[in-house]
């Protein structure tokens, strides 16, 4: 006579259940961490290009000559082409809360954002422009008021220079990045930073 054994299935208990759904939500919870953090190096990232790019437009503008008509008083002679560096542009946006956890997307009205200026002075005298939607205030400043003053190690130009700068607030948590480069004019030519500066100032 043969016997059969009937195996019952046996079903989690609460507490196993509990450990699975705390398992799961700590993995979670580093998933967004580290989804957030590859977010903020992809946008760091474009920040650090933008800047660069800016810097080469700088350059590139000053290498111009520029037939600027200056009649001198002693010979009457129109002075020769020269090379100038554009003046200062307004911060792109204007307000800086306007990229404070948020994307702002440049306007294209003659004027405003990176079409303000003239051939001489801001965004347009660069030829530089952007028409995506960005994260950062991109700024660029001649004879002072940099965005890098006051921070630690900061490569302020000396003398007849420009700051290149980007600043965001990613998250919106008052954590500022601050990304710079600079140029300075030495014997005619233009000689920018070696590296990229960076800065991240909780306030």
């Amino acid at each position: 006579m043969s016997s059969t054994t009937s195996i019952r299935g046996r079903g989690f208990t609460l507490i196993e259940v509990m450990i699975v759904v705390a398992i799961v939500g700590v993995l979670a919870a580093l998933a967004i961490v580290g989804v957030r953090n590859y977010l903020a190096t992809a946008k760091t990232a474009e920040a650090k290009h933008t800047v660069g790019v800016i810097t080469r437009t700088a350059i590139t503008q000053y290498e111009r000559e520029r037939d600027i008509a200056d009649i001198l008083n002693a010979t009457g002679v129109v002075s020769a082409n020269t090379h100038l560096l554009c003046t200062s542009a307004l911060p792109v946006p204007f307000d800086f809360a306007s990229v404070e956890g948020r994307k702002y997307q440049p306007r294209a009205a003659p004027g405003v954002d990176f079409n303000s200026g003239s051939t001489l002075a801001g965004w347009q005298c660069l030829g530089f422009a952007i028409s995506q939607p960005i994260y950062f205030q991109y700024s660029y400043q001649v004879g002072g008021d940099y965005v890098s003053q006051g921070l630690a190690d900061a490569p302020l130009p000396a003398g007849d220079g420009f700051e290149v700068g980007a600043v965001g607030d990613l998250k919106g948590d008052g954590q500022r990045y601050t990304i710079v480069r600079t140029g300075e004019v030495r014997d005619g030519e233009i000689a920018t930073s070696t590296a990229i500066y960076t800065n991240i100032d909780s306030d």
